[in-house]
This record gives C-alpha cells, sequence and structure tokens, in this order.
C-alpha cells in the first residue's frame, strides 16, 4: 500500500505543482483566456495567485517532508489541505453550471482524501 500512496501523492503532487505554477505565473486575463480557466473571472488576481501559492505549498508538502524525514505529519495535512481546495473548486463550478470540472475535481477530491486518510491512519511514516 505504501508504494500505492506514493504514486498517488507524486501523481497529485505533479497535478497541483503544474497548477499551482500557472496560476502564478500567468495573468489573470491570460488565464482567463483559457477555455477551462474561465472560473477566474469570479476571483481577483490577487485570490488567484493565493489559490496558486496554496496548490504549490500543497504539492511540495505532499513529497518533501517524508523524503526528507522531517515533519511527516505534514503530508497528511497537505494532502487534506488541497482536498479543502478542490472541495472550492466543486463549489465554484457548480455554481457556474460548469459539470465536466466538476467530474475531475471529484476525482483529484478522492485522490486527495485517500492519500491523506491512509497517511493518518494505517500507513503513516
Amino acid at each position: 500500500m505504501n508504494v500505492v500512496l506514493w504514486i498517488l501523492a507524486g501523481v497529485l503532487a505533479a497535478f497541483f505543482l503544474a497548477a499551482g505554477l500557472g496560476k502564478l505565473s500567468q495573468s489573470k486575463e491570460k488565464l482567463g483566456a483559457n477555455a477551462n480557466m474561465k472560473w477566474t473571472e469570479d476571483f481577483s488576481a490577487r485570490t488567484l495567485k493565493l489559490i496558486g501559492t496554496a496548490e504549490v505549498l500543497g504539492a511540495l508538502g505532499l513529497i518533501l517532508p517524508a523524503v526528507l524525514n522531517i515533519a511527516e505529519i505534514l503530508v497528511p495535512l497537505a494532502a487534506t489541505g488541497l482536498a479543502v481546495i478542490m472541495v472550492g473548486a466543486i463549489i465554484t463550478h457548480g455554481r457556474r453550471k460548469e459539470n465536466q470540472p466538476i467530474i475531475i475535481n471529484a476525482v483529484i477530491l478522492i485522490l486527495a482524501l485517500v492519500v491523506a486518510i491512509f497517511r493518518f491512519g494505517p500507513n503513516s511514516f
């Protein structure tokens, strides 16, 4: 099970690192030009940077504490934080009646919850 959790954490980390860096490196206008990012119209540029920062920190928190063997409790906490971000994403897309992103967000939410539950419990470090 440990290998499966590492793979899930790696996939989640790669996803959130890419998503977060995209939000940090691009302007609100450029993000909004993407058909899949129309939701950015509902948020200020500062909020988008905050979301991007949280995603990058969450991605790092999924991997670095366990690899460096320092404060491993941060791994399930990071997974929980990323799950909260996905709940927010689902709510945002639901309000905008955007069904396709909700499915993707729900899958990512489930993966983050699996990592959080198992790293808090039976497969902690």
